[in-house]
């Protein structure tokens, strides 16, 4: 995948504080350089080539609605597959592979625990697979954000 430097840019300079108005990809234009048409390409850019799955904000768990971090145990030979079918559903954010028997760690989001609940055991059902509930017991603040490097 080549990256332009606009690209570079939105996925550098914007890990946080997306600016927080009715247009926000103009302020991120003005602030870069260039037009709105120009970011909203870029970012669609990104996107289709799968480098970033949305643009948005991320709300403190629990606060609205509800999640929990989830695990699952997959076969290797499996871990694709499951991997998909867990990205495609609507109410999971993001999943990552672990190297450990729990290897896809996910997080899912829906209006109420009954909700969550309901995710969870789709995905159980989907893949035949049993999916761990992690909820959270105790919040800390992570920052995710972090300097990108360019080769």
């Amino acid at each position: 995948m080549d990256i332009q430097d606009l690209e570079k840019r939105l996925l550098n300079d914007f890990q946080r504080d997306l600016p927080l108005e009715p247009r926000p990809f103009l302020a991120m234009a003005e602030r870069l350089g260039v037009t709105e048409d120009e970011v909203l390409s870029a970012l669609g850019d990104l996107r289709d080539t799968g480098a970033i799955s949305r643009v948005g904000a991320v709300i403190r768990p629990n606060s609205v609605g509800a999640s929990t971090l989830a695990a699952m145990a997959v076969p290797p030979q499996d871990l694709e597959r499951v991997a998909a079918l867990v990205s495609a559903h609507a109410a999971v954010n993001h999943n990552y592979e672990r190297e450990h028997r729990l290897n896809l760690w996910f997080v899912v989001t829906a209006p109420d625990a009954d909700g969550v609940a309901a995710v969870l055991d789709d995905i159980s059902e989907r893949t035949g697979l049993a999916v761990l509930d992690l909820p959270m017991l105790e919040g800390y603040h992570l920052d995710l954000g972090f300097a990108l490097q360019w080769t």
